[in-house]
Parts: structure tokens; sequence; C-alpha cells
């Protein structure tokens, strides 16, 4: 058992019995965003202490961890992912005694406690990064990426930054370009310097003596760089209309996903080894080879998990979906994958798909049903066990920089970063006054309060079905078989043991089993005859699939 810097003693926690021999492999994960979940403190903006008072909620969903978006000391230009020290609680978080405190209830839940790692890049307001700066001889001189002008005085290459512009900044101190990735105010650092690896290892270490269960790497495939700058291609996509963001017209070759990344996730996959039970999971920020990528970095040895965005798009049809997962098990046998439909940086799924759904709610129980059937470990989003939608804001109310700088397209982040609801009171049960994003009606209308308990709401049917998934083993380590069926039957077996059945769209359509049946585990318009099933609009069915039963249009 290793020891906090205080002497303390680290919390253990025995892992859940899962089938698999580690608890991360199935599991699902319950994605908190601190600003926004519950303010105990009265001042507008989501805390710790209100975590720590409503993780009986998340508890009570069934899931297995808890991943916390950054809480670390930070400006706040982009809020908290500009981290300044990486081993304290940024005071409108609370403290490193309130940490503890959420720590200790999570694992008393049986929860696991997962919480961000922003490692790429810092804020400008790091003390390293003001030595760095300071001159060309600093102790931290090269602990951020820096380059000389060209002859003209223009940045060293044409590489862009995700929140527009150059990535290259001039800074008059050294007489010298710094890159940043995103924010101005974000600087990279130069992982090409051992030293800052090592650093970043004791920065990891510090929060692993506490008793976390894992950690989540934001942009995991941005922390190296080319040495040689050379510039990126345009994008090869042949697209039908102008990306709003002229990040997306590059092809990035040289200024992230280069192969130094892998050999830093082994030294993170030994640290995490170092300690009993703990997991990674890898944010693959990639718009071109997403799912390869992480196959690659979940490889043996290195990560355990990673997701992508590329369940986070506009597409509800049987063939993307068959497609995407095919991909990486095929691509990827030995990788695993944590499959999400919306996080804290997209419109949510529901607000998406909406065309594809007869009604919101029957779109939302659908879209959590198909997300919990699939192989592999599943994030869910806060607020999408309520069939929550996108917040519509207008330009004076946003607060996130890159939906400020790309208005009106592409939408911001705000929109779905606004606060959790709780009840239908004032500012939805969030906070006692105005928060820092608004609760608004629609939202407001979804609230915990209202379908605690209530039969066929989204808040019960998300409970039902991750209910059936730890019952069912084969829906934790079951191998997937497609079955050959036309849009829009989506249709696979998991483990030879359970079928599952989804018709996306809002029209019904009827399925023919090889053979008579059982009906198992949660439904939606689903009528079964004899081997006929007819499934309504967004219906699904879960049923038996001894006796290699298959289905047919």
């Amino acid at each position: 058992m290793r020891k906090d810097k205080q002497g303390k003693a680290a919390t253990q926690v025995k892992s859940r019995d899962f089938p698999m021999k580690n608890w991360w492999q199935g599991s699902v994960t319950y994605q908190v965003y601190p600003r926004s979940f519950q303010d105990d403190t009265g001042d507008g903006i989501g805390d710790l202490k209100g975590i720590t008072r409503r993780l009986d909620h998340i508890a009570a969903l069934g899931v297995d961890a808890v991943w916390l978006s950054p809480i670390f000391t930070s400006p706040m230009l982009d809020m908290g992912y500009d981290v300044s020290d990486y081993t304290n609680v940024d005071p409108v978080f609370g403290t490193l005694a309130d940490f503890d405190t959420l720590v200790a209830r999570a694992h008393a839940l049986g929860l696991k406690v997962i919480i961000d790692q922003v490692l790429s890049h810092c804020s400008d307001q790091h003390p390293y990064f003001k030595e760095s700066r300071s001159s060309h001889d600093n102790p931290k001189a090269d602990w951020f990426i820096w380059a000389d002008p060209k002859a003209d005085g223009s940045p060293p290459n044409n590489w862009i930054s995700v929140f527009g512009g150059s990535t290259w900044q001039w800074d008059a101190r050294r007489k010298q370009y710094y890159l940043h990735n995103f924010l101005v105010q974000q600087p990279d650092f130069n992982f090409h310097n051992p030293d800052v690896q090592d650093w970043m290892i004791e920065n990891m270490r510090f929060w692993l003596d506490r008793g976390v269960d894992g950690f989540r790497f934001d942009t995991v495939n941005y922390f190296f760089h080319d040495q040689k700058l050379r510039d990126n291609a345009a994008d090869f996509r042949v697209k039908t209309e102008r990306d709003a963001n002229p990040y997306a017209m590059q092809y990035h070759l040289f200024s992230k996903n280069q192969p130094e990344n892998l050999i830093w996730m082994e030294r993170i996959r030994t640290l995490l080894d170092s300690y009993d039970d703990r997991a990674s999971v890898g944010e693959m920020g990639e718009m071109h080879h997403a799912i390869k990528m992480m196959g690659e970095y979940t490889a043996p040895g290195r990560l355990h998990q990673c997701y992508s965005f590329e369940l986070m798009g506009y597409d509800y049809t049987a063939a993307f979906f068959r497609g995407k997962l095919q991909e990486f098990y095929t691509g990827a046998p030995d990788g695993w994958p944590m499959w999400a439909f919306s996080n804290h940086d997209v419109v949510r799924h529901v607000s998406r798909w909406a065309k594809h759904g007869i009604s919101q709610d029957a779109l939302a129980r659908q879209a959590g049903a198909l997300l919990l059937s699939f192989e592999g470990s599943i994030c869910l989003w806060q607020g999408e066990e309520l069939g929550q939608t996108d917040t519509q804001l207008d330009f004076e109310e946003l607060t996130d920089p890159q939906g400020i700088n790309f208005w009106p397209e592409p939408i911001g982040r705000d929109n779905t970063r606004t606060p959790m609801v709780w009840d239908a009171s004032a500012h939805g049960g969030f906070s006692t006054v105005k928060p820092w994003l608004p609760v608004k009606a629609p939202q407001l209308a979804r609230n915990v309060a209202a379908q605690v308990g209530v039969k066929g709401s989204v808040l019960e049917s998300y409970r039902e079905m991750l209910a059936f998934r730890r019952g069912q083993s084969a829906l934790i380590d079951g191998r997937t078989r497609f079955l050959d069926l036309p849009e829009p039957i989506l249709g696979f077996v998991r483990g030879d043991a359970v079928l599952c059945l989804f018709n996306l769209s809002p029209n019904a359509v009827t399925v023919q089993l090889s053979a008579d049946a059982s009906l198992i585990g949660p439904q939606q318009a689903a009528q079964k005859t004899g081997a006929t099933l007819v499934l309504g609009p967004n219906g699904y069915a879960f049923l038996s699939a001894e006796g290699n039963i298959t289905a047919r249009v």
C-alpha cells in the first residue's frame, strides 16, 4: 500500500467481481463535469462537495466508475483544461480534503474514481512556463516548444490551432514562437525532453497515492510533435462544403500523432501497473484514422481503453454502427474500446439524432439500450440518463472560447455543459443562485425528481438496461456477431447468448426469427408472436440466442 506525501494510507478498494480479469473490461463510466453537476457553496458553479452529495444518484444508476473532468488549479480560460497547478484543486471546486472525502464516499458506494489528466499543455500562468519564457538558458528553457521565426518573421510552419489561427504565438521575451495546439494561453509541453516526462509521472503518482482508480487522458495523441517542424498537408477528404473551422482543412501528419506517443503510453502503463487495479482511458482527438489509432493506443502494454468521437456524429444507421464496431474489432483484436455517444465537447445525441425518433423519450431510451449492448467499455455523459438535450444559448450567454471564436457555426461546447437538472425548482436544484450557464425550460422539464420511480421514464430505462447488462455475462465479455439485416434494422448476437435487435427508425418493421425465442430483458415497442417480431418506431428487443437463433426481414 502506497502512502501520500502526508503519510496517510492511500485508499484501497476491491474491484467489482467481473467475469473478466480486470474491473474496467466491460465497465460503464459516468462522466461528471464538475462546474455543472451540483453547486453546494452557493456561487453558481458546481463543486466537489456537491458531487459528493449527488454520488448516490450515480451509484443508483448501476455504473461502475465516475470520471471527473478537470478539477485542478486554473485561470479557467478553457474551463480547467488550462492547468496552472497539477497537484492541487482549484478553490472554485474546493480543497484536497474535499477531494479525499469524495473518493472515500465513492468507494463506499462501490464506485471507482477516474480523473482527467491534461498533460499535453498547461496554462501560461504555470510557473514553469513563466520561467521558460524568461530566457533561452533557464532550467525550464526547453520544457516547452520554442522555434525561431522564418526570415520574414512568419511562424515556423503552417500548423493550425484547434481554436483558430496559427498554432504559433510570438513571445517578445525570447524573440521566438511557442506552440499551442489550443488557446494562445495554453502552451504545449515539450515531451521530447525526458525531464518533462519524469515530472508528469510524479504528478500522476500524486493522485494515484491519493486513491484514484485511474486517469482519462485529454488529447492523448497530441503529446509529441515533429521535431523537424514539417508542414502539414491539406486534408485529402472530399467535402461538399468548406469547413467552418480551418483546423479540419489539414491532414495533421506532423503536429500530432507521432510514433513517440506510443512509447509514452507504455511508460504511463508501467506506472499504472505498479499500483493495484488502476485503469486508463485516452481521448483520441483524430479526424482521419481514429478507430485504427484507438487500436494502436490500446495494444498490449499501452493504454487500457481509448475512445474517439467516431460515434458522436449525426449518422444513425445500422451500417454506420456496424461498420465502426467491426472496424475496431477487425483491426485491433487485442485492443479495448470505450464507446460513447456524447460528452462535454459535442452536441448531445438526443439533439443530434432527433429526426430519427418518434419522440424524444423513445429515441433516448433506444440510444441508451443500444450503447449499453455494445462490446467493450461504455461512457455515459451526465444528463444522458434523463434524455437531456442541448441548450439553445444566445451569443451573450457563451463562455466557451471555441463557441465564441466560431460563432455561429460550429456550435460551441457550452450548449452541452449547462447544469445538471435535479428538480423543477429555480435553476433545477443545481444552485440557489444564478448558475454560470443557464437552466432553460426544455432542460428543466427533464429533471431527476420527475423521473425517479416512474415506469417508462428515460432514467428508469437506463437503470433497467444497466442492471440487464450487469446480469448478462454475454453483454460484458461476449464477442459480437453481426447479422446481415437491411436498414433500418441493426442486429447482432453477443456471445451466442443474447440476440440484440434495434429498429433505428420512426417506422414499424417486422423481423422473422429462425425459430421461436424468448424475450429477455428491457424492450420497447416490441410485439412477438411465435417466431415473428414486430418492432415499432424506435423499437428494440433482446432475445435468448441459444440454439443459434438468427433473424431476417
